[in-house]
C-alpha cells in the first residue's frame, strides 16, 4: 500500500522537474529573507536566477551545523516570528542544540510524510502505535504522533522512560506499531523478561527505529527478540524530525527519501565534491518546501549510499542506504579509521555476547587506546572464567583482523552498561 500514489511514484523526470522548481522558489526565498543567505550567495557570486538545472545545486554553499549554533536562536527563519506556529531543537547529542522553526504549512507537510512513512512501513489507519519517541523540544514524539493522526491511526504517547510501565501498556493495550529507539526495544524485550512478559506473545507486529545508527545485526536481534519486522526511519531536526526517509516493508533494501520534499546529494566529506554514482559519501539535503527554516546544501555528517533504481513497492524516489556512521562518529585510533557500527557487527555476531557495549578511548603517552566493553547474556555469565577469555581473545582477534585495529575487550556482567530511554551513547573519549 502506498500513502500518497501521485508523489511516491512520479516518473523520474517528473520529479526532478518538480524538485528543480522547488529549488528555484527556495534559492529565491532564501535569498530575499534570510540575510545569511544572502550573504553567503554574494560571496559565491551566485544568485537565484543561476540555478537552471538541478546540477547546478553544486554552485551553491553547503550549510553546517554550526551555522545554526552561530545564528541562534531564530537566524535562520525565513518567515515572521507571528508565523511560526512551533519550535523544536535537536537533541544535542554532539554539541549545543540548535533551534528549528515550523509555519503551519510546514506541521501539515510533516503529518503527511509521516503518515507515508508508517504505510511504507506496513502501518494502517485500523492499527494502534505505541509511541516511545521522547516529546518536547525533541522532533521524534510528536512527528510519530501527528503523522500517525494524519493517518487516522490510534495513538498511545507514551514517550520515553517509565520502562516497566511501557511493557505493562504492550501488553494490556496490545499496539501494533512501537516506535522508539532501536536500543530501547532492546531494553524493552529485556525488561519484559525479567516481568515475566514475552513481548513476542503479544500482536505487536511493526518496529519503526531510528534517531541512532544501528546496523543490520542489530535488527536481527530486534526481530528474535520482539517477534516483529523492524523497519529503519531516518530524519532530523535540522531538515523536519523523522519521516525524512523510512525503509518499505516489501523490500527493506534502503530508505525512500521524500524526494519530492528534500533534494539530496552524496558528496566526499573531506573535499566537499560529490561522489560518484553508488558511492559512499556524505549526506546533503535541501528542504525544498520548509517555509519556517528552510536549509540550502544541509551537511548530515552521515554517510551513505544514494540507488534511484526501482523499487519493487512501486515507489519511484531514491533510497539511501542505511546510515554507517556519521562522518564526526569516526573515531581514528593510531592512523585507523574505526565507526562504532563496524565494531557492533563483530559483537552481535560473537555468540553469547548482546548488543549493549561502549567504546573508552584513550590516550596514553602519544599513544589511542580503545577498549571494548560488552555485555554477556546470562547464559555466557554463568561460564567458567577460561570461557569468557576465550570470547575476549575471539573478538580482539577479530577487530583486529576486520578493522585494522588493537582493541581491549572486556567482558561486562549483564544490565551493567547504562540503558538510555533515548539514544544510545556508544563512545566515552577520553583523549
Amino acid at each position: 500500500m502506498i500513502y500518497d500514489v501521485q508523489q511516491e511514484t512520479l516518473p523520474r523526470e517528473d520529479l526532478e522537474k518538480l524538485q528543480l522548481r522547488r529549488l528555484q522558489a527556495v534559492c529565491e526565498r532564501v535569498y530575499a529573507n534570510v540575510p545569511f543567505y544572502k550573504k553567503k550567495f554574494d560571496e559565491k557570486g551566485i544568485k537565484p536566477q543561476d540555478i537552471k538545472s538541478l546540477k547546478d545545486i553544486t554552485l551553491l554553499p553547503f550549510t553546517v551545523k554550526q551555522d545554526l549554533r552561530d545564528q541562534y536562536p531564530f537566524g535562520l527563519f525565513a518567515v515572521p516570528k507571528d508565523q511560526i506556529v512551533r519550535i523544536h531543537s535537536s537533541s544535542g547529542t554532539t554539541g549545543t542544540a540548535t533551534v528549528v522553526g515550523y509555519t503551519a504549512r510546514d506541521i501539515k507537510n510533516w503529518g503527511e510524510l509521516m503518515a507515508r512513512s508508517l504505510v511504507a512501513s506496513g502501518a494502517s489507519a485500523s492499527d494502534t502505535v505505541h509511541n516511545a519517541y521522547g516529546y518536547g523540544l525533541f522532533t521524534g514524539g510528536l512527528g510519530a504522533h501527528y503523522g500517525a493522526e494524519a493517518l487516522g491511526a490510534t495513538v498511545i504517547p507514551i514517550s520515553g522512560g517509565a520502562t516497566r510501565r511501557q511493557v505493562t501498556l504492550l501488553k494490556d493495550f496490545a499496539p501494533d506499531v512501537i516506535c522508539c529507539t532501536p536500543s530501547y526495544a532492546l531494553f524493552l524485550a529485556e525488561t519484559g523478561e525479567d516481568m515475566g512478559i514475552d513481548i513476542r506473545d503479544l500482536p505487536l507486529r511493526i518496529g519503526i527505529f531510528g534517531a541512532e545508527p544501528w546496523t543490520n545485526e542489530m535488527r536481527l536481534e530486534i526481530e528474535k527478540k520482539l517477534g516483529i519486522k523492524a523497519i529503519d526511519i531516518y530524519g532530523l531536526s535540522e531538515i523536519m524530525g523523522p519521516g525524512v526517509a523510512i525503509e518499505c516493508h516489501e523490500a527493506q533494501d534502503g530508505l525512500h527519501i521524500q524526494e519530492d520534499h528534500f533534494l539530496a546529494e552524496t558528496i566526499d566529506p573531506v573535499s566537499g565534491e560529490p561522489v560518484a554514482p553508488g558511492e559512499e559519501g556524505e549526506l546533503v539535503f535541501t528542504t525544498l518546501t520548509k517555509e519556517g527554516i528552510p536549509l540550502i546544501r544541509y551537511r548530515t555528517r552521515d554517510l551513505t549510499t544514494l540507488n534511484t533504481t526501482p523499487c519493487i513497492c512501486g515507489r519511484t524516489t531514491a533510497r539511501m542506504k542505511r546510515v554507517t556512521g556519521r562522518s564526526d562518529d569516526m573515531l581514528i585510533i593510531r592512523g585507523v579509521n574505526v565507526f562504532p557500527s563496524q565494531i557492533e557487527s563483530i559483537l552481535i555476531e560473537t555468540e553469547g555476547l548482546t548488543p549493549h557495549y561502549q567504546l573508552i578511548v584513550e590516550r596514553h603517552g602519544n599513544l589511542d587506546t580503545l577498549e571494548v566493553q560488552v555485555e554477556v547474556n546470562e547464559s555466557m555469565f554463568s561460564d567458567e572464567i577460561k570461557s569468557l577469555q576465550r570470547v575476549e581473545s575471539k573478538v580482539m582477534k577479530n577487530i583486529k583482523e576486520f578493522l585494522g585495529v588493537t582493541a581491549k575487550v572486556k567482558l561486562v556482567e549483564p544490565k551493567t552498561i547504562e540503558r538510555s530511554m533515548g539514544k544510545a551513547k556508544r563512545i566515552i573519549d577520553n583523549r
